[in-house]
């Protein structure tokens, strides 16, 4: 049995590292790389355990131009919302094969650690529970792997805390100390689990991994892109400056538009969503800390 990862980021490259400790593993990518069991991407295709890590908002195209479905087994490490259709990656996965054939990857891992070997925990969720443990298996011993069957809830938490941690740059990029970061980071939690709700996301998924450890991770550190993001917004830097300068996709750019739109759409109140929107097409970011303060 031989697992591909499809996409040589990062991420993917983090990824790859870690499931060749124990397995049979190849990567791909649309540019090739020069790197040990790297294939074309027909081979990679062919594999039946296939690990995504694809930029969200390519993948739908991505998936339309190259994917042909062959009972694969499909683990998404992406995390985002499709800005266009408004839509999760799961639903995005679902238009070219089965539900049953999909998991989610989850939690708290910047790329850089995983490389390193440093232990950490992560959640595989799917519908499918031998999909999610097989996956689970593949794992080495530094990263313990759980499951969950919550597949909207760890989607949900995966893109909306990149949003919060580009609030959480903004804070610390204004100097507005510890206690403030804090505040604002649970108060994006609380956002995130009410957005949740409105999809039928399970409350204990934000309070675990795919929630509150993966928000408390990326909305407080330098390692996070989407935190870097924040501290040029509120060093007040132009945003194509800032990604410029990044090299590097920051999802929680394009995802704050869609929860935006799809919190005003279905009537849920997303403050911080909202401002880090309007921060990011020019607001002035004092202005929008202010009115984040006297938000309820």
């Amino acid at each position: 049995m031989k697992i591909a990862v499809i996409g040589a980021g990062k991420w993917g490259t983090a990824l790859f590292h870690a499931l060749s400790q124990n397995n049979d593993c190849v990567i791909s990518s649309r540019t090739k790389r020069d790197m040990q069991n790297f294939v074309e991407l027909d081979e990679a295709l062919a594999c039946e355990y296939i690990v995504f890590c694809l930029s969200s908002q390519h993948t739908h195209s991505w998936l339309r131009q190259n994917f042909k479905f062959n009972n694969q087994k499909i683990l998404v490490a992406s995390k985002g919302i499709e800005t266009s259709s408004k839509r999760f990656l799961n639903e995005i996965y679902e238009d070219f094969l089965p539900a049953e054939n999909l998991s989610f990857l989850s939690g708290p891992t910047f790329a850089k650690e995983v490389e390193k070997q440093l232990p950490c925990a992560l959640v595989i969720n799917s519908i499918n529970d031998e999909i999610s443990a097989k996956f689970a298996s593949f794992f080495p011993k530094y990263i313990k792997a759980y499951t969950s069957d919550d597949v909207v809830g760890a989607e949900i938490c995966g893109a909306y805390k990149n949003v919060i941690a580009i609030a959480g740059g903004i804070c610390d990029g204004l100097g507005l100390g510890n206690n403030a970061r804090a505040s604002l980071i649970s108060r994006g939690l609380v956002e995130m689990a009410r957005f949740g709700r409105k999809f039928g996301a399970k409350d204990e998924t934000f309070l675990g991994l795919s929630g509150a450890g993966d928000l408390f991770l990326t909305a407080s550190s330098v390692l996070s892109r989407n935190y870097r993001v924040g501290i040029g917004l509120a060093k007040n830097e132009s945003l194509n400056k800032i990604l410029n300068e990044l090299g590097e996709v920051a999802e929680g750019v394009d995802t704050s538009y869609a929860i935006r739109d799809i919190s005003k759409d279905k009537g849920i109140y997303t403050p911080i969503a909202n401002e880090v929107s309007a921060m990011l097409d020019g607001k002035d970011v004092y202005e929008s800390v202010k009115a984040l303060l006297e938000k309820r």
